[in-house]
């Protein structure tokens, strides 16, 4: 059984990235693990309505690469934004790609690759409105449903949730 991790920020989460990418690791047999900046509770949202709290399993300062198989960045629009802010959010992002592990991100979380500096040159997709912001740092934006790229994994909104969780399972073998 492999340890997943997910990051997120205190609030802001499209719940369904998280919670049907969570299943299906879980299904699988894996652990998955709930990272943010801080301990406590995250909020979810669906769409623009305050959702379910879920409990912190660990916060990203005081948890390495090694520890896990693979990452997953939900998306939801506050989420990513909040956590392109904090550095060691970014850092952790940074480190777990170059590490070559899977590293999978939905609707609005590229906006954290970005700002890790992971995009340039590979092919990404995202929520459409993000499509300038990665041809600007240096990616190749596609309209589809999984886009994989090395061991980055990236899908539009949550239409794609069955294809994204498929290809991050697949990845972790």
């Amino acid at each position: 059984m492999s340890r997943i991790a997910f990051l997120v920020a205190a609030e802001g989460i499209e719940r369904v990235e998280l919670t049907e990418p969570w299943k299906a690791v879980k299904d699988a047999g894996h652990e998955p693990v709930l990272v943010s900046p801080d301990s406590g509770e995250v909020q979810t949202f669906d769409h623009l309505t305050a959702a379910e709290k879920l409990p912190v399993d660990a916060v990203v300062g005081d948890v390495a690469v090694d520890e896990f198989a693979a990452l997953v960045l939900p998306g939801g629009v506050a989420n990513p934004d909040a956590l392109r802010r904090d550095g060691k959010a970014v850092a952790f992002v940074k480190d777990f790609v170059a590490s070559g592990k899977p590293v999978a991100a939905i609707c609005h979380a590229p906006w954290t690759l970005i700002e890790a500096d992971v995009v340039r040159g590979r092919t990404l997709t995202s929520w459409p409105s993000l499509q300038t912001d990665l041809q600007n740092a240096g990616a190749t934006w596609v309209d589809q449903e999984v886009a994989t790229d090395q061991n980055l994994i990236t899908s539009r909104n949550p239409d794609d949730l069955p294809a994204f969780s498929e290809t991050l399972l697949k990845a972790l073998g």
